[in-house]
């Protein structure tokens, strides 16, 4: 048997898809499944995007340009001067086979292996791959569910910076917590970047859904951070597109540009048909996203509301995104999660969650907290909050809790 790289084996496994074969196994056996585990909109992609790909005329399906091709960097500079960067051309953005890729590049662009990120926790899980891939580390600043995820002070990010520090990683809003950032924490984090010359990677994927008359702040507010900054963005959430896999890096820096460049030449071209959808779907976005922002927001107060009237569970209200974190009255939700689709069913029916424990880099701060995705309609929230009430009182039962 071939030997199997030490990279490989210790790859983090998912943990919002490593329960997928107890899901299937309760499909099989005639159970309906609602997924909370995931955050897969079932909002419908804009019309302009799907025409766009069944009127497809080509004779040909072409590599693109490594940088993505020009239609679609108009199409995105375009989108950044409506948000107030004017500044920007077409030359600042590397189109993305997803965000995913792109993190990639920012990560692979600063970071030689034994380096160092810095990320508020919990995060999302798979900066914990990306990292793993690189055999760059994570280190964790730990917020609490009890200030609803707030940013932790700042001082606690200076105290983790050393000589292998290359960057601080945040998601904003946050992906799994939808905490938003103010505006007077990002400065703070912009001054610790300057201060020690490092880089601040911003995942602003979730950049339109901000809730409660707030606005998102972009670290590209912060003009100073030119060569000390690097936007990731997609449109897998903003258009309900995650199957198209396209995405952006975004930065000011020509040195990081060009560096980033190589690997993107490496990777040959990113998805051609995704950038037609994506180029048409940004024709319609300001309706289009008004309308989505509504539907989130009517479902984030009613999943919110529910579960913190389910007697033990805390759910602060997120502020963005599409995603809550839950603390639950159980021992360890990666058991719960794993009881709730092997061994239980409520009028057969019954829930995935996202155990927490794989947001965090020290899995035990995370053991009695889930991820929830409020990316299904109104009656599958409800029905969802009812059947996660009866189980934490079987479940409870069941273990003598």
């Amino acid at each position: 048997m071939p030997n199997i790289s030490n990279r490989a084996l210790h790859m983090p496994a998912s943990p919002v898809r490593k329960l997928v074969p107890f899901a299937l196994q309760a499909k099989q056996k005639g159970i309906k499944v609602y997924h909370l585990n995931i955050g897969q909109p079932d909002i419908e992609t804009p019309e302009t995007a799907l025409d766009a790909l069944k009127n497809i005329d080509l004779k040909v399906l072409e590599y693109a340009l490594s940088e993505g091709n020009i239609e679609y960097r108009k199409a995105l500079t375009e989108y950044y001067h409506s948000l107030g960067f004017s500044d920007l051309t077409p030359d600042n953005f590397i189109v993305t086979n997803g965000g995913s890729e792109a993190l990639n590049f920012a990560i692979s662009t600063l970071c030689d292996e034994g380096d160092e990120v810095i990320i508020p926790e919990p995060y999302y899980a798979n900066y914990n791959g990306f990292t793993s891939t690189f055999d760059v580390n994570v280190v964790a600043v730990p917020s609490t569910i009890d200030t609803g995820f707030a940013l932790p002070p700042v001082e606690e990010f200076e105290k983790k910076i050393t000589d292998k520090t290359r960057a601080i990683i945040i998601c904003n809003p946050g992906n799994p917590t939808g905490y938003l950032y103010t505006r007077e924490e990002l400065k703070k984090l912009a001054e610790i970047a300057l201060k020690y010359d490092i880089v601040i990677i911003s995942d602003e994927v979730y950049r339109e859904y901000v809730y409660d008359g707030k606005q998102q702040i972009s670290m590209l507010d912060f003009p100073e951070l030119s060569e000390n900054c690097i936007i990731i963005d997609s449109e897998s959430k903003r258009y309900s597109m995650c199957g198209v896999r396209i995405g952006c890096m975004v930065t000011r820096s020509q040195k990081i540009r060009n560096a980033a460049m190589l690997f993107a030449q490496a990777r040959l071209s990113p998805v051609l048909l995704g950038q037609i959808a994506a180029t048409a779907a940004h024709q319609n976005d300001g309706a289009y996203i008004r309308a989505v922002r509504e539907e989130y927001t009517h479902r984030r107060n009613i999943l919110v509301d529910l579960l913190n009237a389910i007697p033990g569970v805390i759910c602060p209200k997120p502020r963005g995104a599409f995603y809550c974190v839950a603390e639950l009255p159980v021992d360890d939700t990666e058991k719960f999660a794993q009881w709730l689709l092997e061994k239980y069913s409520y009028k057969n029916e019954t829930i995935m969650v996202a155990p927490a424990g794989g947001f965090y880099s020290n899995p035990e701060l995370g053991k009695k907290q889930v991820r929830i995705a409020y990316v299904l309609k109104e009656e599958d929230l409800k029905k969802s909050a009812e059947i996660l009430k009866e189980a934490l009182k079987k479940y409870r039962e069941e273990f003598s809790l």
